[in-house]
This record gives structure tokens, sequence and C-alpha cells, in this order.
């Protein structure tokens, strides 16, 4: 059973959703009742996940059970003799829409076991401590196109944060999604959070904005929305009627932008706090390094969630470290890990018995039916909390070049694909990607199984043969083999 402060929380957070939804006449007072709700539930799950950190394995072992079906092995030993490791993990499963805020939805996560609720509610609380005036209404723009896979925004339980339409980011075209988008967060002068999916979208909006600001300055002041690809028109009509013609911050917009565009994010919105990503590792890092350095300089990135598979796994509770790091819940998944480097008859440990500094390939169990998948995923413990794990995702497994039995990793060979870059006088790298020369049939050449790169730079247009050159020649320092 429940203890009884749970249920006189739970209670209370009902009662308190449930007349804020009543009040559609007052968004303002709607806002502020649905967040002092959210802070509630927050705070008691808070204090739930401090209790689950003391007690790791116990926690692991009650959702391991709720993970099986009735009638198997009941404990962790008697799992992993049962269930061999499996293969690589099933491609990750959409969150689903996003949804108004549901008192019961709430009254469920103040015990229940639902990872994207659960990390919602950290997500906003973290925030909200972080950066106080973050929660305001309608101060948090979403950059983010996922027709097919619906993406859940951050803060979904309280949708009166976002003043950007989610229509906007289901349009049948990234590009025309991404500047329409753009164009309400820039309605918004005050705004204080900008949340993105990938960096690389946030990267490609500020681009539009580069090359397309006296467009977007003058539907601004009209209070229209241009025509374009990818823009049905009914779609557009709907969207236009959620405008209002405001020529003071259209002239705002031009006079930022000619002035250039280092540090315009912070420029635009001038009350803006930070910069929330859904990824900031792998390479999606090249992107954040890039905007922090230009578009975003003076601002923090927070990537608040580590997933995996599809999964939900972790949450990070310190939005202002550089580097992002996730703490473990113990009843989001059922983890194991493989120490690495790897040992001739692996052997997995398990959430409670990692060692600090250590690196650990990932062993999931998330769902029913899906039993100890390996998701090819290293993590590096940085340090606990309680008796959770910190980590720190490192690199993934089945990511290398391995053409000739070289086994080059996708961290080590960004590391000298930067070192190559950095003999290219003036040139800065954008993004990468490698492809091997089987999949690219006779436009590779006829020679013997290789690797073709493909970057994009900024600074320089062509490469000679000879810069081109140092890329293999930093390859082979790097890897003799």
């Amino acid at each position: 059973m429940l203890p009884a402060v749970a249920v006189a929380v739970a209670v209370a957070v009902a009662v308190v959703v449930t007349v804020a939804v009543a009040l559609p006449a007052a968004p303002a007072l709607r806002h502020r009742l649905a967040r002092s709700a959210l802070r509630c539930a927050a705070g008691w799950y808070r204090r739930r996940l401090e209790v689950l950190g003391s007690e790791v394995r116990l926690s692991q072992e009650r959702r391991l059970r709720r993970l099986l079906p009735p009638g198997t092995a009941r404990d962790s030993e008697a799992f992993r003799e049962r269930h061999p490791l499996g293969q690589s993990c099933p491609d990750g499963v959409s969150e689903g829409q996003v949804t108004s805020l549901h008192p019961w939805a709430l009254l469920r996560s103040c015990w229940g076991t639902n990872p994207p609720l659960q990390g919602s509610l950290l997500y906003l609380d973290t925030l909200r401590t972080t950066f106080p005036q973050s929660l305001a209404p309608r101060g948090t723009a979403l950059l983010s196109w996922t027709p097919g896979h619906p993406c859940t925004p951050a803060g979904w339980p309280l949708p009166t944060l976002y003043c950007t339409p989610a229509e906007a980011g289901a349009l049948p075209s990234r590009a025309a999604a991404l500047r329409v988008q753009l164009l309400f967060a820039l309605q918004a002068r005050a705004l204080r959070v900008l949340e993105v999916g990938l960096a690389a979208e946030l990267h490609d909006a500020l681009a539009a904005l580069h090359t397309g600001w006296p467009a977007l300055a003058q539907d601004l002041a009209l209070g229209r929305l241009s025509p374009q690809p990818g823009l049905p028109e009914d779609a557009r009509s709907r969207l236009q009627a959620l405008l209002v013609p405001d020529a003071t911050r259209a002239a705002e917009v031009q006079a930022e932008c000619t002035h250039g565009f280092e540090g315009i994010v912070q420029r635009l919105w001038p009350q803006l706090e930070v910069v929330v990503v859904g990824t900031a590792y792998g390479t999606e890092q090249l992107y954040c390094d890039a905007l922090r350095k230009g578009d975003c300089k003076g601002l923090p990135f927070y990537c608040p969630f580590y997933r995996t598979a599809g999964a939900l796994l972790g949450v990070n509770l310190w939005p202002e470290e550089p580097a992002p790091r996730f703490l473990l819940c113990p009843d989001w998944a059922f983890c194991e890990f493989l120490p690495c480097p790897a040992e001739e008859e692996p052997r997995t440990v398990l959430l409670g018995e990692l060692w600090e500094g250590r690196e650990y390939g990932l062993v999931l169990t998330a769902r029913p039916g899906e039993y100890r998948c390996c998701a090819g995923e290293v993590l590096r413990v940085a340090g606990f909390h309680k008796q959770c794990p910190v980590v720190e995702p490192m690199r993934r497994e089945s990511q290398a070049l391995s053409v000739r039995g070289e086994s080059i990793s996708e961290e080590r060979f960004f590391q000298s694909l930067c070192r190559a870059v950095g003999m290219w006088p003036g040139a800065h790298l954008v993004d990468y990607v490698c492809v091997e020369s089987t999949l690219l049939g006779a436009s590779s050449g006829a020679c013997a199984p290789h690797y073709e790169v493909f970057v994009e730079l900024r600074g320089l247009r062509d490469l000679s043969e000879g810069q081109r050159y140092k890329l293999d020649q930093c390859l082979q320092e790097d890897f003799p083999i």
C-alpha cells in the first residue's frame, strides 16, 4: 500500500489539475495551477527516487518482475541463467503523440512506473530549480521535425509552456516545418527556453535565418505565413490564423540580423536562459560545439534524457554541466553491463555492481518479451547518486570501420578526422559520414574494399588531392594495423 503521504500528495495533485483543466477561459491561471500540481508531483517523485536509489538491487528486481510474464524466473540470477545474452536491441519505438495534461496520469506517476512521464516531471523540476523563469507560459519554443514518429516534447505534461503549434512539427517537409517553427519562435520575444529535438535541427533552422531573415521579418510584420514548398495550403491557413502582425518585433529582428550572426540567438531573445537538446553526444556533439561558438554563444546547452533503443533510461539532473551526465533510474528498465574491454567469457554485472571510472557495454531489458538485448552503447561511470550510477555515453560499439579487420571505433575515427581537418587551413567541420565502398557500387571505383568519407566543411570550398590524403595519413599514424 502507498504511504498516507503519497495518497495525500496524489489527491492534491488530482484536485489542482482537475481545476486547472476546467478553466479554459483563464490560460494564465490554468498554467499556474498546472505548474503547482507538477511541482508537487515532481517533488514526490524526487523523494521516491532517493529511496529507490538507496536500494538499487531491490528496485531492479521489482522492475524485472514487472517485465516478466507470470510463472517465469522471479529473480535476476535465475533470469540470467534462463535467458542468454540476446541480439542487438530492436529499433526504437515512438513514445507517442503529445497529450494534454491529465489528472489521472499525474496520479499514477506518484507510484507507478511510466518513464516518459516521470522523466518529464524530473526535467521540469530540474529546469525550474536551475532557471527560475524557465516555466513561464508560452515561454518555450520547439524546433523539431518527426512526422513519421511523432516526438514527445520534454515538457509535454505542461502544454501551456509552448508557443509553437504542434501542427508545425508534423508538416511533410522538414525545411518547411523548421521555418514555420522558427517564425513562431521569433514572434515570442520573451522566450525563456529553446527546445530542439536534434542540434542539427537548430543548426539548419538558424541557417534558414541567415539566408532568409528579410522574408521572415516581413512575415512577422504582416502576420503572414508565406506559401512555400512542403507547406499544404490548408495547414498554412490554420497556422497563419495564429500569427499577429508585429512591425516592432519585425524591425528588431531586421536590426539584429544586419549586425551579423555571432550570438544572434541571445540577441534575438534577450531573456533566453537555456537551449534544451534531445541529443548532445555522438555526431550531434559537432553541431552543439559549432552552435556554442557561433549563433548560440553564451548560452548553456542542456540534454535532459538518456534514451537508447526506444527506451528512456536516465535523466540529467545537472543542466549547467558542459558535458551531459545521466542518472540511471532503477525503476525504468532492468539494466546489465558488460565490462570493457570484453572478457573471454562475458558475464554481466548489475546496476549496483559498477565501478567508478570504468566503461561498460549496456545490456537492456526494457519491454516484455525483449530480454537481455545488447544496446551497442558504451557508458562510462562518472560517479554515483546514492547507489545509482551517473553515466556518460562514450560510443556505439556497432559503429566501427572493419573492412580489413582494423576495427576502428567511431570515437577514435572522429579524433583522427578532426586532426586531419586541423591540417586544412580555414576549414571547420560541420558534419561527416563514412560509407563502405561496397554500398556505393560502381561509383566508388574498382580498387580494393575501402571507405568513402563525405565531409561538410565551412571556410574551405574544395580539397586538393594532398589535403584529402591527410586523412589517410592520420589514420595510418593512429592505427598502424
